[in-house]
């Protein structure tokens, strides 16, 4: 098994993988940084091999290690041994994960999603937390949802802020980019409930009719679904607020009304 050993902080490749902290990066090179074994193993369990295995030089030996390694000379990926003080400029933690991996990106393009598929999907306008978007991602995996589809100007599903969030989920969801007039024109071939959440709706997220397959339609972190959006919807639904707060969170919000239209499974 053959297997690089980098111990230069300027070597190319560190300065590569450390890049990938920028968006144009990811964007340039199709590829983004997933850290830890428990993300290498939840990518193996889908079938996606790192580019990339970097490894560093006190990583205690494990079976999931072994599998890694293996399968990522299998698709023709790299084994590289780095010192810790690599791990921490390329993670930006003084205590990194001592597993690596770059993957490619994977997008599903919106004319081969199946609706039918799945019970529930998830679309999100113009989301702009990184945290917020992994931990949908993480929620909508959790339900058994079909897949998030991203619609308008949103923040990167693969910034390492929003992968550290999905907890291995990124792997394992439909992730689909789009904007809003494709996003219209497909939504009327939906064979199910298209249904919007604003803060000015009447009807109750938990008297709402969702004909499945659902599609869970949520607005920006701070204004909301867009009065366009919100037009194409079946119905637009509120949750609401009994104390002093006026909102939930949006990946709270989004927890909610997914396992509202999935909790008779």
């Amino acid at each position: 098994m053959t297997e690089r050993v980098i111990t230069s902080l300027t070597n190319d490749a560190v300065k590569a993988v450390r890049a990938l902290h920028m968006r144009k990066e990811r964007e340039a090179t199709g590829t983004f940084l997933a850290e830890g074994l428990k993300f290498i193993g939840e990518a193996l369990d889908q079938a996606r091999a790192p580019r990339m295995l970097l490894v560093g030089q006190d990583a205690r030996p494990h079976p999931l290690l072994d599998r890694a390694k293996a399968e990522t000379l299998k698709a023709g990926g790299e084994i590289v041994v780095v010192t810790h003080a690599i791990l921490e400029k390329i993670s930006r933690r003084d205590n990194p994960q001592t597993v690596l991996g770059v993957f490619d990106q994977a997008y599903a393009p919106l004319d081969a999603l199946d609706p039918s598929s799945a019970p529930c999907w998830v679309a999100l306008e113009q989301v702009r937390d990184p945290g917020n978007l992994g931990t949908i991602i993480r929620t909508a995996d959790a339900a058994g949802c079909g897949g998030v589809i991203l619609i308008g100007d949103c923040v990167d599903p693969y910034s390492v802020e929003a992968v550290r969030a999905t907890m291995g989920s990124v792997f394992a969801v439909s992730i689909t980019r789009t904007d809003p007039d494709a996003f219209l024109a497909w939504r009327q071939t939906w064979p199910g409930s298209v249904v919007g959440t604003r803060l000015d709706a009447t009807v109750s997220h938990r008297t709402a009719v969702m004909r499945r397959p659902s599609l869970i339609l949520m607005g920006n972190e701070q204004a909301g679904l867009t009065d366009r959006l919100a037009a194409a919807c079946d119905v637009n639904v509120k949750i609401p607020m009994r104390g002093r707060a006026d909102s939930l969170n949006l990946a709270i919000a989004t927890g909610i009304m997914v396992y509202a239209a999935t909790d008779d499974l």
